[in-house]
């Protein structure tokens, strides 16, 4: 069979007897493969997004599935979404092979486990919208998950870093990061990782912006849970509204600490009620009930 892409050595010959700085310039090069990678997929990414928006928009919730580093880089992404884009957790799933323990320890023969990852995906629905994560694209538990899913008729992206995959055959929609050879070979936690990072973020993303959470770049479904998110989101009200931080302050406790409806009303909506009917039927967009509350 073979070899597959980055399970290949490069040319790295005697790298553990170079000098550090040269080293790290060979690391470094990966790296910036690994963003090349993630540019020359932008279209399949973006064709992601598109879809998991509308899905999302339609109840659908977004489940990361993957083994190893994979999985640990899609917990990232997934984990912060609650936070900057206001993405109920209830939402998100992660499908991990080895169960959340793996996250923390090394349990490798999990990602064997095709049993398990069928199970895991047996609460799906075909509302729901997988991110199947695998640099080999041959991992048998995101595979079986992948298969699952589309049993039950979720949609399935598979990101994957080797072409021809087993993933992405079983997958809807493939976002192929060719990073090609590991300075370390197979050590995928290299370029691979760092593709995959990049690839997830700019898909969840823009996916929020296509949702409505940003506004001129900022963070309009921010959570306000400590001081500094407190702050930021006055900040962000009073840039958008063009007032003093004080009145938007003042604002976002009548919000309950909520951007958007703070900005309406720092903008002319009479309460927080006002407010809400105009984001209602603006479906959540801010620009568009900015417009609307300026015409009324």
């Amino acid at each position: 069979m073979t070899e597959r892409p980055t399970e290949q050595s490069g040319s790295y010959r005697g790298i553990d007897t170079w000098p550090d700085v040269q080293i790290l310039e060979a690391l470094v090069a990966g790296q910036e493969r690994a963003i090349a990678a993630v540019r020359q997929a932008t279209p399949a990414i973006a064709e992601a997004a598109d879809r998991l928006a509308r899905r999302l928009s339609a109840g659908g919730r977004l489940a990361y599935a993957g083994a190893g580093t994979s999985i640990r880089v899609a917990v990232q992404d997934g984990s912060e979404l609650p936070a900057t884009f206001g993405m109920p957790e209830a939402k998100i799933l992660y499908l991990i092979a080895g169960g959340r323990a793996a996250m923390f320890d090394t349990l490798a023969d999990a990602e064997d486990d095709e049993a398990d990852g069928a199970a895991q995906a047996d609460d799906l629905t075909a509302a729901d919208t997988v991110i199947a994560v695998a640099a080999s694209g041959s991992t048998p538990f995101t595979v079986a998950v992948a298969k699952r899913a589309r049993e039950k008729g979720a949609f399935v992206i598979a990101v994957v870093n080797n072409a021809g995959s087993k993933l992405a055959a079983a997958a809807d929609l493939e976002i192929l990061l060719a990073t090609g050879p590991e300075v370390i070979a197979g050590s995928t936690r290299l370029a691979a990782g760092t593709a995959q990072k990049a690839a997830l973020n700019l898909l969840s993303t823009l996916t929020h912006i296509k949702l409505g959470a940003v506004h001129d770049g900022l963070m309009v479904n921010v959570e306000t849970g400590n001081a500094k998110l407190r702050r930021r989101a006055a900040g962000i009200v009073a840039a958008i509204a063009g007032v003093e931080v004080a009145r938007a302050d003042e604002a976002l406790d009548l919000a309950g600490g909520h951007v958007k409806p703070a900005v309406l009303m720092c903008a002319g909506a009479k309460d927080i009620a006002a407010a809400q009917r105009l984001l209602d039927a603006a479906n959540g967009n801010l620009r568009l009930a900015i417009a609307r509350n300026a015409d009324t």
